[in-house]
């Protein structure tokens, strides 16, 4: 255990809107990498009776949506490179359903970048012209979507999402848990707090 009173992925208490926004993202980013750590091959493939979904394609699917929701939502620019072999064309699900085939230890390092890739492009956009900026989604009827709309829909993303690894982990091998514990060390994460 550490020293520290709050984790660094703790949202900060009183802070401006940008601050709990991102906070919060980063909360749940955290206890959704915690909750994929430490498994290996096996585990990352594991599947539910009910469901197909694993902690691998879980990890891939959100580190696509981060570098989708920062790049092309936020920045309007492209997918990075690193998403330019996919099989989209062929399986909608392709980022779901490869990446049992991906070793956990490339995994867990696309996740981490796509992240790294997203606070970066994010931290920058939202210095320079703020949560209330447009992104570059437009509407059908010419609506310009907020940079803010476009960051909680990616809070909502990883709701959903780390609500699912929760049960995957757990069927795994019993691993529960709201947040990470004090000593876990992402290094993706800044230090931060509140």
């Amino acid at each position: 255990m550490t020293d520290q009173k709050y984790p660094p992925w703790e949202p900060p208490f009183a802070g401006t809107e940008a601050a709990h926004l991102l906070g919060s993202l980063d909360r749940l980013r955290a206890t959704f990498r915690w909750k994929a750590d430490g498994l290996d091959r096996d585990g990352l493939r594991a599947t539910m009776p009910s469901s197909t979904l694993t902690v691998a394609g879980l990890l891939k699917h959100l580190a696509v949506q981060e570098d989708h929701a920062a790049a092309v939502k936020i920045a309007g620019r492209s997918l990075p490179s690193v998403w330019d072999a996919n099989g989209w064309d062929a399986d909608d699900d392709w980022e779901l359903t490869s990446a049992v085939h991906d070793a956990p230890e490339d995994l867990l390092a696309r996740y981490d970048d796509a992240v790294a890739r997203s606070r970066t492009t994010v931290a920058a956009v939202v210095a320079e012209r703020g949560l209330e900026a447009d992104s570059a989604v437009t509407l059908d009827d010419g609506t310009a979507v907020s940079v803010r709309r476009i960051l909680f829909d990616l809070l909502e993303e990883y709701g959903r999402h780390t609500g699912h690894l929760d049960l995957v982990r757990e069927a795994v091998d019993g691993r529960v848990g709201e947040d990470p514990p004090l000593d876990w060390v992402w290094p993706a994460l800044p230090a931060a707090g509140p």
